[in-house]
């Protein structure tokens, strides 16, 4: 998951760069940023990279942890658990869902209360339960999948969203934790903070690799309660290398005791009660009574702060139609690690007489063709963008995201031809009704459709990353990164919905579904090219979208 370098930056970068820079620049003290133990803190002692790496080295971890329970996830409940492909595939998504809705109460949790080091801390311990339980549940439920117990079915459904609640907590704090060790006012470390968000999906893409390959083998051919308990282990590792890395930490220093979110929240529910929430233009008028206030009470401090909270508000509420301009593309991401594994599990998967991989190893065509994009992306494409457009960042954030979202249809439309070439070689060979038996068609006819996803994951939704981190005011900054992941969250909420009611409008009557269990007499094609024909409508409001927003924060381009 690579990213363009950050507009917001790249500003910042050319106005220091105007400017003579001391020699002993990095013996200075970081503005607005203390230790741990709440001391002002040197350039040179801490922040930028050294402590960077602690932290991506604990993201790597929970990906990969994620990554070996989530992509694997539907071959568990359609085998150990007798669940239907539509059923596993909904609950997949729900829970995927819910994983990817989560950090907006984990950034709530970090920036009102807690802040984002104890809560990554308080999630770490969360993850390390979760994974634990799962893996007590697999070895406690060795039944035969016709007939789970409930109570084994109900113990292992704790279990995995526990781990859905320990992601809430990691995923918008130790990315912004992470951003935060990066000094604004430093020429270098902002320029080093243009590629953080790049570098930091592409080493997460290398541990999702190890997971999906690694984990789901020995899913598979050893053990589900070995699959699970590794990753347990792994995070309480992670946990250690987090705590190691305390002394090199900066800790943004708050200014005073104000609440943002609660603050914003008021103004907003405020703005409802008015009738005024319709469009952001409209608290402009708040804002002007606002003055009208601190005139008539002579309270400057008071109308500053009410003056700010307002236009934190106009800044959240001007992000909401770029998320719902995204959905779509987020159902789509949701079907590589539920429809795309059941394709694969029909087809086959040999590579030599002797041994088949996976359905589920096909995911790390994924991250594999984002490590192989980044560096494409930021050494060939974004410096040929900028000799084209002569802006310093190639391209904008928007367009940046506008063109994963065409790539979202391109993939569903290449995996409804891959779909349609695998029906027709089942029924060239009078498999229709033999759905346990291998389609004579290798599994590496899945490869393009995974690639193409990848590249659509770098553009859309590390765009999104870093678009939502630099627009949200600043003391929301976990909240903005969280909003990106509540696009994928509530995309895995539609695609089980979408999933359920495809599934019974085509079904019935002696008719085989579109997501029948047996794929040989499904349509799955014809589910991925609705799914490209709603994408394409998204494609259509998101540049409508796109051309009418105003950026936040005095950036000439987003």
């Amino acid at each position: 998951m690579a990213m363009a370098m950050a507009e917001s930056s790249a500003t910042a970068a050319e106005s220091y760069a105007m400017q003579p820079e001391s020699p002993l620049v990095n013996d200075t003290a970081v503005r607005g940023c203390v230790d741990f133990k709440g001391r002002r803190v040197l350039h040179s002692k801490s922040g930028c990279w050294k402590s960077a790496s602690f932290i991506i080295g604990v993201e790597m971890a929970e990906r990969f942890a994620y990554y070996g329970i989530s992509s694997n996830l539907v071959s568990y409940l359609t085998g150990p658990l007798g669940q239907s492909t539509a059923a596993a595939a909904a609950n997949v998504n729900a829970w995927a869902g819910t994983a990817s809705l989560t950090p907006l109460l984990g950034a709530f949790v970090a920036d009102s209360f807690l802040g984002r080091y104890w809560t990554i801390i308080a999630a770490s311990l969360l993850y390390i339960l979760g994974l634990g339980s799962l893996s007590v549940s697999a070895a406690l439920t060795q039944f035969d999948s016709s007939s789970p117990p409930l109570i084994g079915v109900i113990f292992f459904f704790f279990a995995l969203y526990l781990v859905a609640f320990a992601v809430g907590g990691h995923k918008p704090c130790l990315q912004a934790f992470g951003a935060d060790q990066f000094d604004d006012e430093n020429v270098k470390e902002v320029q080093s903070k243009s590629s953080f968000f790049n570098w930091w999906n592409f080493c997460l893409c290398i541990s999702t690799v190890l997971g999906l390959l690694v984990l789901t083998y020995i899913q598979e051919n050893l053990s589900w309660e070995l699959g699970f308990g590794i990753p347990c282990i792994v995070m309480c590792f992670a946990l250690f290398v987090f705590l190691f890395g305390i002394g090199t930490y900066r800790f943004r220093a708050k200014s005073d005791g104000r609440n943002p979110f609660v603050q914003i929240t008021r103004i907003l529910v405020r703005a409802l009660k008015n009738r005024h929430a319709a469009a952001p233009e409209d608290l402009a008028i708040e804002e002007e009574e606002a003055h009208f206030r601190f005139l008539d009470h002579g309270s400057l401090e008071s109308n500053g702060d009410e003056a700010c909270d307002i236009e934190d508000a106009k800044a959240i509420l001007k992000l909401l139609p770029i998320c719902l301009a995204c959905l779509p593309f987020a159902v789509v991401y949701q079907q590589s690690t539920t429809l795309f594994t059941k394709q694969g599990a029909t087809m086959d998967r040999h590579i030599t007489s002797n041994f088949q991989i996976p359905a589920a190893a096909l995911q790390a065509f994924t991250p594999g063709s984002i490590i192989l994009f980044v560096p494409f992306y930021e050494r060939v494409l974004i410096p040929l963008a900028r000799s084209i457009t002569q802006k310093p960042t190639g391209i904008s954030l928007l367009q940046r995201i506008g063109t994963g979202l065409v790539l979202g249809i391109v993939c569903m439309v290449v995996a409804g031809f891959t779909e349609r070439k695998r029906l027709e070689t089942a029924l060239e060979h009078g498999m229709f009704d033999l759905p346990k038996e291998t389609v004579p068609m290798s599994i590496w006819w899945l490869v393009p459709q995974y690639l193409i996803m990848g590249v659509a994951d770098v553009l859309t939704f590390v765009g999104l990353q870093e678009f939502f981190y630099d627009q949200v005011p600043g003391g929301l900054k976990s909240m903005g990164l969280a909003l990106s992941f509540g696009v994928a969250g509530i995309g895995g909420f539609l695609s089980s919905f979408l999933v359920s009611v495809v599934d019974k409008a085509t079904g019935g009557r002696g008719q085989d579904s579109w997501l029948s269990d047996n794929l040989n007499r499904a349509h799955l094609d014809y589910f991925y090219w609705l799914l490209a024909g709603l994408n394409a409508l998204s494609v259509v409001l998101f540049v409508y979208f796109a051309k009418s927003y105003v950026c936040s924060k005095r950036r000439s381009t987003v």
